[in-house]
């Protein structure tokens, strides 16, 4: 039996990936390397959700490592890679720039080269991010948008792991797939993003830090809505385009929600007023930002059900829990 490998299996996406997949009666083997980005005890949580699936099988290793990825004992059974493993954070790629040459740059072309040689000639799926578009003015965000200009060294990366994939595709007529993640949130999610340290500040009665005033908006989309998309683009047909195998697609939730509005919401869950410390926008941030998914609609059938007033009330419930609050 085939099965599917996960990068970043202990991560926030790739554990809810991994696991609606073994759920559905798919062999998973997962790869993770644990980084101290953020604590290991969390990423150690989740895999300990994946091992009570007897189909979950996990390998702790760098993808930058390749011959550790390409003899990972079951990876040469794998018909698709779900490629989500990355040094992610926007802020963070300017106090530690080589974190993402590494896992970025050269992981992603570890993982392709995998790809390219392994027995199955797996699909290979694998994040990108809205952050590609920079300071586009645009909106909705289009595929078709230019995407020259990033703001980030986190955003440059991922570019470069777009183009790396059209090269690869062009060369070796690989099926591959990147996916601009528009801010992913929910249950079990990473502990540096917006939505988890304003909970974590508002429960202890600390202020939280609001950039730009508070004049911004973000395209929240709930983890389950994310995963829908994903495994639907790995395990349906593939919609071939243009002269190579290769699509983009955005992946959010096509309602941009004002920060503001967005702690409201937060607050009414927790059911405190958070104490607020407005400061200027923080370089490599961007004011606003709003998919357009009709690509991904039209080919996939993916439709966001999930609302930001119903899926926060379902992090913080979680979130509750974890903490032991």
């Amino acid at each position: 039996m085939s099965a599917i490998l996960v990068t970043g299996a202990a991560g926030f996406i790739g554990m809810h990936v991994a696991e609606r997949l073994l759920s559905a009666g798919r062999r998973v083997i997962g790869v993770d390397n644990l980084n101290a980005y953020y604590p290991a005890a969390l990423k150690r949580a989740r895999l300990e959700r994946l091992g009570a699936h007897p189909g979950f099988c996990f390998h702790e290793l760098d993808i930058a490592d390749h011959d550790a990825l390409a003899t990972a004992p079951g990876a040469a059974e794998c018909d698709v890679v779900i490629h989500l493993a990355a040094q992610a954070g926007v802020r963070y790629s300017l106090e530690n720039p080589f974190a993402y040459a590494s896992s970025n740059l050269t992981g992603h072309l570890s993982v392709l080269e995998f790809a390219r040689h392994a027995p199955l000639r797996p699909r290979m799926i694998y994040a990108s991010s809205s952050s590609v578009y920079g300071k586009n003015a645009k909106t909705p965000f289009s595929e078709r948008d230019r995407v020259d200009a990033p703001v980030s060294l986190y955003a440059a990366t991922k570019r470069a792991d777009e183009l790396m994939s059209e090269a690869y595709a062009r060369l070796y007529g690989m099926e591959l797939i990147g996916l601009r993640f528009f801010t992913v949130y929910g249950p079990w999610g990473r502990p540096d993003m917006g939505y988890w340290l304003f909970a974590e500040r508002i429960l202890a009665g600390e202020p939280i830090r609001i950039f730009n005033n508070g004049d911004m908006q973000r395209d929240f989309t709930y983890i389950d809505d994310i995963v829908s998309g994903v495994v639907s683009t790995a395990l349906e047909p593939f919609r071939p385009t243009g002269d190579a195998p290769h699509r983009i697609y955005n992946i959010g939730n096509n309602r941009p929600v004002a920060l503001m509005r967005f702690i409201e919401i937060l607050e009414e869950a927790i059911g405190r007023t958070a104490r607020k410390e407005f400061l200027p926008m923080q370089p490599g941030d961007v004011y606003a930002t709003y998919a357009d998914i009709t690509a991904l609609s039209q080919d996939y059938g993916f439709a966001p059900t999930t609302s930001l007033e119903e899926g926060i009330p379902k992090f913080i419930e979680w979130f509750k829990a974890y903490k032991g609050v």
